[in-house]
Parts: C-alpha cells; structure tokens; sequence
C-alpha cells in the first residue's frame, strides 16, 4: 500500500506529532513496510489454530496490598520542575480547537 505525505500528515496530527525534511520520508517509507508486512500476516491460514486467551500459562504472584504511605505530598512536589500550591504544573498539553 501506498502512504502519501498526505497521509503521514493526518496521522502525524492525531498524534500530535511533528516531522520535518527527511524524518517525514522516513516515516512514511517505515509505514509502508509495516502496511506490507501486516498484508504478509493476513495471507497465513490459521483455520487450525486454536485463539489465544492467555500468553503464558505462567500466574502472577502477586504481593498483599497493604497501604502504606511511602512519599509525602510535599516530598513528590519537591521534584516538580514548577507547582502550584499543591499541584504539579506541567505545559499545555491539548488545544482548545481540538
């Protein structure tokens, strides 16, 4: 399948995602092998193979959950680039347009 500029355009905005120059050609030439490889995925016959529900039959062994406190709010906020009283500030992340 072919992926035009057009095309890497669209989904580099979904994304909120920028490319430039050659990282666009090269983006575009690495969703046209991923597209080519996914058509070679839908060619192999898997009417015998029984679905998968679970990749391993390996069990999680998980550990009790107990509360505790381990970091304090002020100890976290310590780390923060920039707060605000009690919160984190962090850049705009989403336009209002969208």
């Amino acid at each position: 399948m072919k992926i035009t500029e057009e095309t890497v355009d669209h989904i580099a905005h979904l994304a909120r995602l920028e490319f430039e120059g050659e990282a666009k050609g090269a983006i575009q030439g690495d969703l046209e092998r991923i597209i080519t490889f996914m058509d070679k995925l839908q060619e192999v016959d898997t009417e015998s193979v029984e679905p998968l529900i679970f990749m391993s039959t390996e069990i999680n062994r998980l550990r009790e959950d107990i509360p505790a406190r381990t970091v304090t709010q002020e100890q976290a906020l310590k780390n923060a680039p920039q707060r605000d009283s009690d919160y984190f500030r962090i850049p705009k992340v989403l336009d209002k347009d969208v």
